[in-house]
């Protein structure tokens, strides 16, 4: 049960809710226990009162001629009955059940209650259609095989009541002026408690858009400080994330500026008079090239930003790996003809056993292009000598392995140089190949979200040139087709 209900939710009126819920929940509780402890504390007192008459009434029952008798003064019987508030009856039976003195109609104690002779004993009870308390006590006769007398007096509940009731007035009446008051002391006593928040609320909101300085965790109380805590490593990341998106955008802006430049340049030159057509032609080409350049480097920036986006919503599902390389090696087969180049695929054909794995197929299928593309760039290749470039597939059903591999013979990267060929633009020195450098940034960013490892190595080592060698390890999913023939399709 809530007192303060809201749409949205509130540390303060939660708070709030859960201490006044059980307060006033429990007030009622309170007062019916209250009035049956008043009860209680009421009825001593009259109790004691009547086990005083009760006795006095014993002391009165005398023995004459070995029978009981009961001799009340009337002076004594209208102070017995003299009450404002409630009704006394008394009754005193002989020995024998014979009405001594008082009331006829007076109710007995219960059938299986043994006398006991000079206990009093007190019940609850009614008389004339009103409850009464009973007080009552047996009397010894001395006559041999006399048993004892009764003698029982009997008063309404009036009093009693009445002063249950001051009891509960005395009690109850100052709750409910403290009651608004430890409301009042509750709610001031949160409103310090959440004050922590408020000031480190207006101490976020008066920053500076570019300022994520960490926060001070020492003026927060203990409670609060595993919040600042993340909240500080989420600055520190938003730190790290804004200064490589600025790194980033300097570089790409630095590797557009030169392919752009070119454009701007053999335009001028092709716009000039007596310019020749061979010398116009040549323009022309350069113009294609540095086109084709700049359209490059674009894909391929936004190749990494899909890649590092969709990390975030990657939708997985069951993938050939065998099917990708082979239709990815389809789509090199034009740009390695124009090099003269050898470009095939070994390893399974698709469907085989151990080639499925879950992930995405486009991010998958741009991984191993860009495996091929850097292969087909960096190859050098000739009709005499052509080099050879294989995309190879291998499946390994029992460690749940799944390997892709593209290899080349080209001139191979330096070992110092394998960990800086996966920042984005860097490109190995002493190369004169037109690229952007963001090929093997992609490969691993797609590796990266597809749980995979990435190796490079010579291909051919002691050779020369060494080649290289790039394996992206994967893990396997369990395929029930048959295994497969390998194969291998040569372009």
């Amino acid at each position: 049960m809530k007192i303060f209900q809201r749409e949205q939710r509130s540390l303060f009126g939660e708070i709030l809710d859960w201490m006044l819920t059980p307060l006033l929940l429990l007030w009622p509780v309170s007062l019916a226990l209250t009035w049956l402890v008043a009860q209680s504390i009421a009825g001593k007192p009259f109790d004691r009162a009547l086990e005083y008459n009760v006795q006095a009434l014993a002391q009165l029952v005398t023995v004459q001629n070995q029978r009981a008798s009961f001799n009340l003064p009337q002076p004594a019987r209208e102070i017995l009955r003299a009450d404002d508030a409630d009704q006394v009856y008394y009754q005193v039976l002989g020995s024998r059940g014979e009405l001594l003195s008082g009331e006829r109609d007076f109710p007995p104690p219960p059938d299986d209650e043994r006398p006991a002779p000079g206990e009093t004993r007190l019940r609850d009870d009614e008389m004339r259609g009103l409850g009464v308390r009973v007080a009552y006590t047996w009397v010894r006769i001395d006559a041999p095989g006399s048993p004892p007398a009764l003698v029982q007096v009997a008063e309404t509940r009036e009093k009693r009541s009445v002063l249950a009731t001051e009891i509960i007035k005395g009690v109850m009446l100052p709750q409910l002026a403290i009651l608004p008051l430890a409301v009042l002391l509750v709610w001031m006593a949160l409103v310090r408690g959440i004050k922590p928040l408020s000031e480190l609320e207006e101490r976020i909101r008066a920053r500076k858009p570019d300022d994520l300085s960490p926060l001070d965790e020492k003026v927060v109380p203990l409670e609060v400080a595993p919040l600042v805590s993340s909240v500080n490593d989420l600055l520190t990341r938003l730190t790290s994330s804004i200064a490589t998106q600025k790194r980033f955008l300097a570089d790409a802006a630095h590797q557009l500026k030169t392919p752009l430049a070119g454009l701007r340049m053999q335009a001028d030159l092709a716009q000039r008079e007596q310019f020749h057509p061979e010398e116009l032609k040549q323009s022309l080409k350069q113009i294609g090239r540095s086109s084709m350049r700049a359209t490059h480097t674009v894909n391929q920036l936004l190749a990494l930003a899909r890649a590092e986006n969709s990390a975030k919503v990657l939708v997985r599902q069951a993938c050939d790996l065998a099917e990708i390389a082979i239709e990815a090696v389809r789509d090199t087969v034009p740009r390695a003809m124009e090099k003269h180049l050898d470009i095939g695929y070994d390893g399974p054909e698709p469907g085989a056993h151990g080639v499925l794995l879950r992930g995405n197929p486009t991010l998958l299928k741009e991984l191993v292009r860009n495996l091929l593309d850097n292969a087909v760039n960096y190859t050098p290749s000739t009709e005499q000598q052509p080099g050879i470039v294989t995309a190879r597939v291998l499946a390994d059903p029992f460690g749940q392995a799944l390997v892709l591999q593209v290899e080349d013979t080209g001139p191979g990267i330096p070992e110092a140089e394998r960990e800086l060929v996966f920042q984005p633009f860097y490109r190995t020195l002493g190369t004169n190949v037109d690229g952007s450098g963001l090929g093997l940034p992609i490969v691993q960013e797609i590796a990266r979200q597809h749980d995979a490892t990435i190796e490079l190595e010579d291909a051919r080592p002691g050779q020369v040139p060494p080649g290289t060698r790039v394996t992206v390890r994967f893990v396997a999913t369990e395929s029930q087709a048959q295994p497969a023939e390998e194969a291998a399709v040569r372009a």
